[in-house]
């Protein structure tokens, strides 16, 4: 039924939006990676899993499950909770544990939609996911003009992957040398990777496959 559901949703976006896919060969199809993407609007968790393999999970704030028929439809599709701004390693083990199940996620390392379209800062946290999780990270960046309606063009690019074994950090590290090494080692690549493709210049249009 989910993939069902994904193929259904496939056919509405590419008719709502003028939408394409650059890079969707750099996706792994025998294991799960961890797809982080610039955040521009709420339709970013879908148009990302267009873009990948196989099923997906993804944060979303603690606030949008207090509808229970609305938590009960994002919870199906891969969502769970996360308080954010308090450290919630709960849901940080959640991802993580996703992922080594053989689930895909897809993580927001700035952490809150970007109003002006530009890539800001990423989050330790995200980082943090990305270091343990023993998973290749997929830079994507999502690219469209002004705000979203009917027809507007997007362009969804995916980069190739970050080996896992290029994030990792070492053992026994105290909480101060955990988050230098985090700052420093794993999150420059991710955001790097992700503002190269929020920058690209657009390739000639093709059909997709």
């Amino acid at each position: 039924m989910y993939y069902v559901v994904v193929f259904l949703v496939r056919i509405a976006m590419h008719i709502w939006f003028d939408l394409r896919f650059e890079g969707k060969e750099h996706v792994p199809r025998d294991r799960a990676c961890i797809f982080a993407s610039n955040h521009r609007s709420y339709a970013d968790p879908v148009l990302v899993t267009l873009g990948g393999h196989g099923r997906f999970s993804f944060m979303a704030k603690s606030e949008l499950f207090k509808n229970p028929l609305f938590s009960a439809l994002i919870r199906w599709l891969g969502a769970f909770p996360v308080e954010r701004g308090k450290g919630d390693t709960a849901a940080i083990d959640k991802a993580i544990g996703n992922v080594k199940r053989g689930i895909n996620l897809l993580i927001f390392p700035e952490g809150t939609r970007s109003k002006d379209g530009t890539v800001g800062r990423g989050k330790a946290g995200v980082a943090l996911i990305a270091a343990r999780a023993g998973a290749d990270v997929i830079p994507v960046g999502i690219n469209f003009k002004g705000k979203l309606h009917f027809r507007s063009r997007i362009v969804v690019r995916i980069g190739e992957p970050i080996p896992a074994a290029s994030l990792a950090l070492e053992e026994g590290l105290s909480d101060r040398e955990l988050l230098r090494s985090l700052k420093k080692h794993v999150m420059p690549p991710i955001m790097d990777g992700i503002r190269s493709l929020v920058d690209a210049p657009a390739l000639p249009v093709q059909t997709e496959e």
